[in-house]
């Protein structure tokens, strides 16, 4: 049965379902109506052709990456939240910020996230060129790790693996470090301790 009444955002929702999951490329506008089970007439008609749909879905991207709001106590605690938020975000979209870089949005993408950052780093007594080493600081620490995440999720299977690679000689006879290093690891762990060491570091004696 086809449906008749559908509304901009359902379409929007769902195109931005089949392109977290597969892809640009997987996004047509007959597969988009068959998923939504309607016509392709309808989805012309609310969102125009295929390049302006994926025009809208970069410009929700953008919108909702801005909904980013920082929570905790302390300003450290706040800017972990941010940097913790964008990574989920971040990571839970990759196709779509994908095309968002591909369209030159990247930095305005990123802007009301930086804008929270801030806010925190004034709180936190930093001012002019201090601070905004610390938004950057911050952001480049993200976006890095999520490359790497990225990376390592798609790199070929490893040979030799790391626990073949680690042992006391090559960890300077140090059996415990050389069986962490073999261990698979924590990356939600790896981040949340890094981006807090970073930012004690950055905000450290911040009123001086």
């Amino acid at each position: 049965m086809t449906r008749t009444s559908l509304t901009r955002e359902e379409v929007l929702a769902a195109a931005g379902s089949l392109v977290r999951q597969h892809g640009p490329a997987a996004l047509t506008m007959r597969g988009l109506a068959a998923e939504l089970g309607t016509a392709v007439t309808s989805i012309y008609w609310h969102v125009g052709n295929r390049e302006s749909l994926l025009d809208a879905l970069v410009e929700r991207t953008v919108e909702e990456l801005g909904e980013i709001r920082p929570r905790g106590r302390t300003p450290a605690a706040r800017v972990v939240s941010v940097a913790r938020t964008l990574r989920r975000e971040l990571r839970a979209r990759p196709h779509l910020i994908a095309m968002v870089h591909e369209r030159g949005l990247t930095e305005r993408m990123f802007l009301p996230a930086q804008e929270a950052l801030v806010h925190e780093m004034h709180a936190a007594g930093l001012r002019g060129a201090r601070a905004a080493q610390a938004v950057r600081a911050i952001q480049f620490q993200v976006v890095g790790y999520v490359l790497v995440e990225r990376n390592r999720e798609r790199a070929p299977v490893q040979r030799p693996a790391e626990e073949e690679l680690w042992h006391a000689a090559a960890a300077e006879q140090d059996p415990s470090l050389a069986r962490a290093l073999a261990a698979p690891v924590d990356q939600d762990r790896l981040f949340a301790e890094s981006v807090r060491a970073l930012v004690a570091g950055l905000l450290a004696g911040g009123g001086t």
